[in-house]
């Protein structure tokens, strides 16, 4: 297996479209600045495409992008508007625009990570999925991973890499589960449709799962072109 880094990702805001980079460091929780902030409630619920007692639903934080200048988070609004995290106006559009007391807040003491702190997915992963649903736009984008390879075999082979151990750049990871995916992936964002099918694929034909989950043991950097090395 030579599986290499094609892209990697990072979402400063979760549940907002991220931002594209060549580097990044990583450390216990993940990449440095992932999802470290979130659209948070007043009574401290999550904004999220899902509604459970964590999270609460808000309908179209995909029309929202985030990127960091610097450690701050700056999130570019519909209308092409850059207002930072921490400002009054942009709490006051979240506010108006979903229709709740919101703000952007920092991480504290509960992660704002799911599962786990990495979440890495494969090129034939992809390739497999638009292949049983050929009528569907299958774009990584609809699943957020941090680390998109390629090259690493056909299929869903990344299903087999749970519970080994990997060297990506000079991190150490270890893979610890399969990723199972919500109604997020689902959710129209940018030119993508509204698309139920895909989250009915993946249940129906791999228990809900695409990509893979793992945990850092070491902290180091990754860049794009890369290889995933098993240790």
């Amino acid at each position: 297996m030579a599986a290499t880094v094609l892209e990697l990702w990072r979402y400063p805001v979760k549940s907002l479209l991220g931002e594209q980079v060549d580097e990044a460091e990583v450390e216990e929780r993940g990449l440095v600045g992932d999802r470290l902030y979130a659209v948070t409630d007043g009574r401290g619920k999550l904004g999220s495409g899902k509604a459970t007692r964590r999270f609460r639903r808000l309908d179209g934080l995909f029309e929202l992008r985030a990127r960091y200048e610097e450690e701050r988070p700056v999130v570019t609004l519909p209308d092409g508007r850059e207002l930072a995290g921490g400002d009054a106006e942009l709490d006051a559009f979240l506010s108006e625009r979903y229709g709740a007391d919101l703000r952007v807040a920092r991480e504290s003491t509960v992660p704002h990570h799911d599962a786990a702190p990495l979440h890495l997915l494969t090129t034939s992963s992809l390739e497999w999925l638009a292949h049983e649903l050929p009528g569907s736009q299958i774009d990584l984008r609809r699943f957020r991973p941090n680390v998109l390879l390629g090259g690493a075999g056909a299929g869903l082979v990344e299903d087999d890499w749970v519970g080994r151990r990997f060297a990506l750049g000079s991190t150490v990871i270890r893979v610890v589960a399969r990723t199972e995916r919500c109604v997020m992936t689902t959710n129209p964002q940018s030119e993508l449709p509204k698309d139920p099918g895909v989250l009915r694929a993946v249940t129906k034909l791999n228990d809900a799962c695409l990509g893979v989950l793992a945990d850092v043991e070491q902290a180091g950097v990754v860049r794009v072109g890369e290889v995933l090395r098993e240790i």
